[in-house]
């Protein structure tokens, strides 16, 4: 008796692939969801349309994703739902490639599938899978059947029945989640000609990386200029990664509250999101080498982006919802990306130095500005009148000079140089100290630095020279105490 297998049918035993294939490894309803508006993408669709609702009270949701796409011949349809059916298998110029998504999502998360396509001129028609009836040794009948007539002129509508994997209680509860979820999987294409809705209610994008986010009239800012990394492919040419870095504004945001932080994204949402033909298809903690995440790296974000060409290198799972980065890749790109995270680790830490050590200075600019008004006033451009109000803050700077001073909108600046030895020599007893006599000791030294500040200005700009060597004197006396 020959060992081969007579027919591709003795592959698999179907009553028991379908169990498998249920647990196909779909981490949410969401990612399972993108399957079926890939799909809905690489027909061209410029409108999906998700419904969720419960037929029934307390029977399993129904979910509903109908598209305007050029929808499917007969022979498409009948394949649709055959795992590696596609006419596009191993396409790299697109969200697809292995013919497994719309079949395997769709079994991941409900009993039962059915799909009606139609085309111009051409009556709907279904296909129609049930999990229980193959597992229970049923043939498997996807030939298409009449399914009516068609709403619109060619589109393409897929219904999961009796979907028992979804844990929301409250489906208010799962539109949220997925208004979030889609909405970030497909900001790129919401910010452009895609119309994405669930039960109607249009899907926003959501920028993780926070540039489009406005809160209290400030967004993210790009950290450094896009970096580029050229990376051969498995056919022997050459594509390229794309790496952007973006950092939040820690002075304007610390102040928010946790809710309102959760709500924006900047708590527990820092981190790499990976972008496949500009669809999300991770979101984590990536390619940062042995760098580990702490708190502070919740306030810069870096965003990666990759052509499908690339997919062998970034180790692509069929769901779309993972990477395996090669070691190639790894090797070409790792090392920056960890230097760069550090960099940026650092930079918000020292950001968050500034603001604690902007508040324990506020009661000193307090008495400077309600001192102004009885000392020689100071012009400002134009028209600009009045007494000064004053700030200070602490930044690393070129280490001669102790401090840097400006006027803006009649706002004294003060910024003391952390990397200047007077700074160590001031203020570190001071934090160790914790207590009034400490505070009253803070209060007179700011006092002493900003009148220092506000003369120079009065006198202009021939104590430059005087504040460059008192600073440099300064500084070796104290390096010999």
């Amino acid at each position: 008796m020959s060992h081969r297998l007579r027919a591709a049918d003795n592959l698999v035993v179907p009553s028991n692939f379908i169990r498998a294939a249920r647990e196909s490894g779909y981490i949410s309803l969401s990612t399972a969801l993108a399957e079926l508006v890939d799909n809905s993408l690489q027909a061209g669709a410029s409108d999906v349309a998700i419904s969720i609702n419960r037929p029934i009270k307390g029977v399993w949701p129904q979910i509903q994703v109908e598209d305007n796409g050029e929808g499917m011949d007969r022979a498409k349809l009948a394949s649709c739902l055959r795992f590696g059916g596609s006419s596009r298998f191993d396409e790299r110029t697109s969200f697809g490639r292995f013919g497994m998504g719309l079949p395997a999502a769709s079994v991941s998360q409900a009993r039962k599938v059915e799909v009606v396509a139609w085309q111009a001129g051409q009556p709907a028609r279904s296909v129609m899978l049930d999990v229980d009836e193959i597992a229970a040794g049923m043939p498997v009948d996807l030939a298409p059947r009449p399914a009516g007539s068609a709403p619109t002129s060619s589109g393409c509508r897929v219904v999961w029945y009796q979907c028992d994997r979804v844990e929301y209680r409250r489906l208010a509860w799962l539109e949220r989640a997925l208004h979030r979820d889609l909405g970030r999987i497909y900001r790129r294409f919401l910010s452009g000609d895609l119309r994405l809705t669930i039960n109607d209610m249009p899907v926003q994008p959501v920028d993780p990386t926070l540039l489009t986010t406005k809160v209290e009239g400030r967004t993210a800012q790009p950290a450094f200029d896009t970096l580029r990394y050229e990376v051969a492919t498995a056919s022997g040419d050459t594509a390229f990664v794309t790496v952007r870095f973006t950092i939040l504004p820690v002075h304007a945001w610390h102040h928010l509250d946790n809710v309102t932080k959760r709500q924006v994204g900047i708590v527990g949402h820092g981190g790499v999101t990976i972008l496949r033909a500009g669809r999300e298809i991770a979101i984590g903690w990536h390619l940062m080498g042995s760098k580990r995440k702490e708190n502070y790296d919740d306030w810069w974000r870096c965003e990666i982006e990759f052509d499908p060409v690339l997919d062998e290198h970034f180790g692509i799972t069929i769901n779309k919802q993972g990477i395996r980065p090669s070691a190639a890749l790894r090797d070409a790109i790792e090392p920056e990306l960890e230097s760069i995270a550090r960099m940026l680790n650092s930079r918000v830490r020292q950001a968050f130095e500034e603001v604690k050590f902007k508040a324990a200075a506020a009661e000193s600019c307090r008495i400077a500005t309600a001192t102004d008004a009885d000392l020689p006033a100071i012009k400002g451009r134009g028209r600009a009148r009045g007494p000064l109000n004053y700030s200070i803050g602490s930044a690393p700077m070129p280490a001669e000079t102790m401090f840097r001073s400006r006027l803006k909108h009649r706002t004294l600046d003060v910024t003391l140089n952390i990397d200047h030895p007077a700074f160590a020599a001031l203020y570190h007893p001071l934090t160790a100290m914790e207590d009034a006599a400490a505070t009253k000791l803070r209060t007179a030294i700011e006092l002493f630095l900003l009148s220092f500040a506000r003369t120079a200005l009065l006198m202009g700009r021939e104590t430059d020279e005087m504040l460059r060597i008192w600073s440099a004197t300064y500084g070796r006396m104290v390096q010999r105490s």
